[in-house]
């Protein structure tokens, strides 16, 4: 049912307009139980279109390829089962123009200003998929979920579901990105590189985090059973020896700013940050990123305008098992201006393009956002992000692949681009670490963890 509608029964006064009110009702109803039946018919469980392209360049979808390798453990490296495609093509600086219609912008300018930047085009193979409760739970979110009269807050959702499988907007279309499935929980070490074009070499940054998702919970039943909360972190740094013990817990809501709290061991107390949102810069970052830029985009959506652009056939990393490899050593994987990139893997696919424009008398760093969302698992793998001349400032991508033991598509490491002072920051890097999807399901993370007074127990260890 559309607002409009709900706002004008409200209203509704005398017998004629409540009988011509109920039968508005009954039909926006039928409409929308009637676009719920696509999603077994035309449309996949998530919304994506199940067909192919007419070319047949992008296959149907028939239900992802969810069964780990033979042989294969949670914990171990994981192979590539695709090692055996070979590149399409490649794009570069000097054929970019032939392939425009499926680069972005972004795209567009890191193999225009970046020499040797290549981008390794690989067979698609729609492999993403999920579980059958994520399946039946976006379901009832496909007639059930509601955005608050505000346009940009969500009211209503079941959680482990997708939200909003048929967006009707580009704010529900970013909430879908935001809540992606990824299990309750999950332990990891993973670094974040911050690259230095004039001498080539870094540090990376290397740490240990806790994360639980509530709304990913399946136990949950409603925003009130996930607590009102996206997300929440907790990372300790391991390695540079300089900051070693600096820790920060994070709580992500859902419909108010972030609340984050820092300890540094030198200073040997906790300290509330006066603000963990929008765009001020990530602590300890190098200025590389700012806050609602992690994970491609989190935190409050409303400074911005959202806008559903359409459809796009996009070039996007993905099946990343090779880039993604923890048997990797960063040295081999990271260069002075991007990553190696015959590790990386492109494919084409069909993303929903989300256009953010700041509202008028907000402000942000970061006036206009282009943001490319998978059709098939609504992770944003693409986003470009303009300054206030209009000019592409940062270009992120998201590197995704299937974690069979969930079973989801999932993604830990981005990239962001700073063309403006030439360098990237990759953050939540697996390399030399590990990852333990299955954490929060099976009981290995202690809610007890996110809250204030652990971080001063822990930091006083």
């Amino acid at each position: 049912m559309s607002d409009e509608t709900s706002s004008a029964c409200k209203y509704a006064r005398g017998a004629a307009s409540t009988v011509a009110c109920a039968l508005l009702l009954a039909f926006a109803g039928g409409a929308a139980a009637q676009d719920a039946a696509r999603l077994k018919q035309d449309l996949t469980p998530v919304g994506a279109e199940r067909a192919g392209s007419k070319d047949g360049t992008i296959p149907a979808w028939t239900g992802g390829d969810l069964k780990a390798p033979a042989g294969w453990k949670p914990g171990q490296p994981r192979p590539d089962p695709y090692a055996a495609d070979k590149p399409l093509y490649t794009v570069d600086a000097s054929n970019a123009d032939k392939y425009k219609a499926h680069l972005s912008e972004g795209q567009m300018a890191l193999l225009k200003t970046l020499k040797g930047y290549t981008m390794p085009v690989y067979p698609t193979r729609r492999s993403c998929g999920y579980p059958d409760f994520v399946y039946e739970r976006t379901a009832q979110n496909a007639t059930g979920s509601k955005l608050a009269a505000n346009g940009f807050e969500i009211e209503k959702a079941t959680p482990a579901g997708v939200p909003f499988p048929l967006p009707k907007n580009g704010a529900e279309a970013v909430w879908n990105h935001k809540l992606h499935w990824v299990g309750a929980g999950r332990i990891e070490r993973y670094a974040t590189i911050f690259s230095n074009p004039k001498g080539g070499d870094f540090v990376p940054l290397v740490q240990d985090q806790w994360t639980q998702t509530l709304f990913g919970d399946q136990k949950a039943k409603s925003l009130e059973e996930a607590q009102g909360i996206e997300f929440k972190v907790l990372n300790e740094v391991v390695s540079p020896a300089a900051r070693v013990g600096e820790i920060i817990l994070i709580n992500y809501y859902l419909n108010k700013e972030s609340e984050a709290w820092l300890y540094f061991p030198g200073q040997r107390r906790v300290r509330r940050s006066p603000t963990f949102s929008y765009d001020n810069p990530v602590p300890g970052y190098e200025n590389l990123l700012m806050v609602d830029q992690y994970l491609m985009y989190s935190g409050p959506m409303d400074r911005y305008d959202w806008k559903i652009v359409g459809k796009q056939e996009l070039l996007v990393p993905y099946n990343t098992f090779r880039f993604n490899d923890t048997s990797r050593k960063f040295k081999d994987i990271f260069g002075a201006e991007y990553p190696k990139r015959d590790l990386m893997r492109y494919e084409l696919h069909r993303v929903w393009k989300i256009e953010a424009t700041v509202k008028q008398g907000q402000r942000h760093l970061f006036p206009k956002r282009v943001m490319y969302l998978d059709e098939d698992t609504w992770i944003m793998l693409v986003e470009d992000l303009y300054d206030a001349q209009g000019k592409i400032w940062r270009a992120m991508e998201a590197y995704p692949y299937t974690a069979w033991e969930l079973p989801a598509c999932v993604f830990q490491g981005y990239i962001s681009y700073d063309l403006n002072v030439g360098r990237y920051m990759a953050d939540n890097m697996p390399q030399e670490g590990k990852v333990d999807w299955l954490a929060g399901r099976e009981g290995r993370i202690d809610p007890n963890k996110f809250n204030a007074d652990e971080l001063r127990r822990v930091g006083g260890r």
